[in-house]
């Protein structure tokens, strides 16, 4: 096959698979963003993917060594985790200017979730979905530019900016879960 053949045919296979290829030059954005969850000291203390589903992300996660009971977990606004109290995470990911939590009628900020809890032997598992975060277009939560945070208590859902949920226990940089960067 010539090379402008192979290269026609690569292009009907994207087509043909729903990829979409953009113009810009600009790499799409992911469809799925993973997190190495660590606490102050730097263990890590578990992993959590975010997925774009149709009309909602979904978290998943998988935690081990935090505290027993209920605990705050949310998408905050920076890519950064720098220990030990993770401020370096910024607020709650918010693009579109909303109070906190999913109880307050003017709320929830976009990287708001229902609480993560804890067993007593210090695991989880955990799903959750929101309508109110996206992955795609305008206000969308992108690879290396938010964390997922977890925090030592529980959060109330109604109480801006963040819920009472008291201190940062680990947080973990969202990247392209298929290891590559992503650009917005």
């Amino acid at each position: 096959m010539t090379r402008p053949s192979a290269v026609l045919v690569a292009l009907l296979a994207v087509t043909a698979s729903g990829c979409a290829v953009q113009s810009s030059g600009r790499t799409p954005p992911a469809r799925a963003l993973g997190a190495t969850l660590r606490d102050a000291q730097g263990n890590t203390v578990g992993t959590a993917t975010l997925t774009q589903e149709q009309g909602f992300v979904r978290l998943t996660a998988e935690v081990q060594g935090l505290t027993p009971g209920l605990h705050g977990i949310h998408v905050h606004a920076r890519g950064a985790c720098t220990p030990p109290d993770f401020g370096s995470a910024g607020g709650h990911f918010n693009p579109s200017a909303h109070q906190h939590g999913m109880g307050n009628p003017q709320g929830p900020h976009a990287g708001d979730f229902p609480n993560l809890e804890v067993g007593a032997d210090g695991r989880a598992r955990y799903e959750a979905a929101s309508r109110h975060l996206t992955m795609v277009g305008a206000g969308a939560v992108r690879a290396d530019s938010a964390a997922l945070v977890i925090h030592a208590q529980r959060d109330d859902q109604v109480t801006d900016p963040a819920g009472n949920a008291g201190a940062r226990l680990a947080c973990g940089v969202l990247t392209a879960a298929t290891g590559r960067r992503v650009s917005p």
